[in-house]
């Protein structure tokens, strides 16, 4: 069982999920490259690059097969190596997963005005290059902010749409979404559902993004009975 933790995350912030899982599986979690105590990649990575890790990783480990459960950026890294590399994946969880790009908000579209005219207020000196840097500060996200040195890899993968791989998956994948997360849109997650044959989507009422630790006794039942199936 292969345990992936979303963008700014760490295997222990996936603690719930290791404990539910350990008794029954042989788990595999990574600090992802530039996450935890995992070193920053070398360049700018994307999705792609992060699923050529989990593989090799996986391949060294001399694990050809496995089941998957991954939470956010970590979500889209197992479906795209669902997709991609079929024989790997045998089953799939994916809690509030990131992946696909939607025509962007009307609040997206002012801040994206704002900040080429905070660009511009800052080639007129010290007081302009302060001005723009007050603007920014204020409408940029908490995940670019935090980004630091990840911040171009952060720019990559948001910017990277899975929607075309999704009819190529076919192991049994299971989606699991908050009704009150504000990171990923519901929307997302059924149309997920539509594009990807053989899967199912679980609702969990009230729970945000981190859906699996808003209640994380019924996401390890969900789990459990979902990876239980078919086994004997």
């Amino acid at each position: 069982m292969v345990v992936l933790h979303g963008w700014g995350g760490r295997i222990e912030s996936m603690t719930p999920v290791l404990n539910c899982l350990s008794g029954g599986f042989r788990v595999v979690a990574f600090d992802l490259p530039g996450f935890g105590e995992s070193p920053l990649p070398t360049g700018v990575w994307g999705t792609p690059d992060y699923a050529a890790f989990i593989r090799d990783s996986l391949h060294d480990l001399g694990i050809d097969r496995a089941m998957f459960v991954g939470h956010s950026f970590g979500a889209k890294v197992s479906l795209y190596l669902a997709a991609t590399h079929q024989d790997l994946v045998e089953k799939l969880v994916a809690q509030g997963s990131s992946g696909l790009r939607t025509p962007p908000s009307l609040q997206a579209r002012m801040k994206r005005s704002v900040s080429k005219g905070a660009r511009l207020v800052g080639t007129a000196g010290p007081l302009g290059r302060t001005i723009r840097d007050a603007v920014y500060q204020r409408i940029q996200s908490e995940d670019y902010k935090n980004a630091g040195p990840l911040r171009p890899i952060f720019v990559k993968v948001v910017n990277e749409d899975i929607t075309g791989l999704l009819p190529r998956i076919t192991a049994p994948t299971l989606l699991v979404w908050g009704t009150e997360d504000e990171a990923v849109p519901l929307s997302h997650a059924k149309k997920m559902e539509s594009l990807i044959r053989d899967s199912g989507l679980v609702l969990f009422e009230g729970a945000g993004h981190f859906a699996y630790l808003d209640e994380s006794d019924r996401f390890c039942r969900v789990v459990n009975h979902f990876f239980s199936q078919g086994v004997s």
